[in-house]
């Protein structure tokens, strides 16, 4: 396998094989990422994909589950996608899901016809950066979606049937913009119903612009108080059925399971947090880099 800089991949794909299919990330201009910011954007050449699978194939007697990285693979052509993915299931016979990142513009700029497509041929789960609900927010963070475009997409993704994981980040609205960052967030979650999502508190990664920000004053962070509360907010707010990925190790209570039937059991947790934890004591989180 002839992987290119760093890999990234979901931690509910640690059993699915890597074929990388892009170069980098399309957008690769959030001010609080710092995944890609060593490649530039491009499709991987046909043949040099191939080569992966086939060699993936003598590697591996079998294989269940393919996820197709870097960043969002879901932005290339459909034709192009479609190729890769027929070649993975002539090869996997025997495979049962292939998933891929993708961003919800993606799938806004597809027709549902082009998704169908891609869902009948394996495509049956995307993870999507939602990041946050708030306009103001997503534009301060340079996320290039406004919250219609986020609406749009998800609804194209489920007219063809393709499964969704939302990621959204607690604390990305500051100290100042907290309140409205999760009522935003939540309203949004709740028009768009993915059936499942990852929430989890902001990480100021290394060198991004984000950090830059921070030292200059510019981004107060929220605090740990305020972060739970948030955390609150969406248990309290959320009406939809999905499936809450809330164990991500930078979050103060950790925690996953079917939502609403765990409602209240999460909800004691935070409660919970919010009167006994130290933590709240605290100006600042203190999370771990990606």
């Amino acid at each position: 396998m002839n992987y290119e800089g760093k890999v990234y991949r979901p931690w509910t794909e640690a059993n699915s094989l890597l074929i990388q299919v892009t170069i980098g990330c399309s957008n690769n201009n959030c001010t609080f990422c710092d995944m890609f910011t060593d490649k530039k954007f491009r499709r991987r050449k046909i043949e040099d994909i191939y080569k992966d699978i086939e060699e993936a194939r003598r590697m591996n007697p079998e294989v269940k589950s393919i996820f197709l990285i870097d960043g969002n693979v879901m932005v290339l052509k459909t034709e192009f996608l479609l190729q890769v993915v027929n070649k993975i299931t002539e090869t996997f016979p025997e495979l049962e899901r292939i998933a891929l990142y993708s961003e919800l513009n993606d799938f806004r700029r597809k027709t549902v016809e082009e998704l169908k497509q891609l869902k009948e041929a394996g495509v049956v789960m995307a993870y999507v950066g939602l990041e946050s609900g708030d306009p103001i927010v997503l534009e301060k963070i340079k996320k290039k979606m406004t919250f219609e475009q986020a609406v749009e997409g998800m609804e194209k993704a489920k007219a063809a049937g393709i499964e969704v994981l939302a990621s959204f980040i607690f604390g990305m609205g500051g100290k100042y913009r907290s309140k409205e960052h999760i009522i935003e967030t939540t309203r949004l979650l709740n028009i768009m119903k993915p059936e499942q999502i990852a929430p989890m508190a902001l990480a100021i990664q290394p060198g991004t612009e984000l950090e830059r920000e921070l030292n200059s004053g510019e981004f107060v962070q929220a605090t740990p108080m305020q972060i739970l509360e948030e955390e609150k907010y969406l248990l309290e707010n959320m009406n939809f059925e999905t499936f809450y990925w809330g164990d991500h190790g930078n979050n103060i209570s950790p925690m996953r399971g079917p939502f609403p039937k765990a409602k209240e059991l999460f909800l004691g947790e935070i409660n919970k947090a919010i009167k006994t934890n130290p933590i709240t004591e605290k100006e600042v989180l203190e999370t771990f880099a990606w």
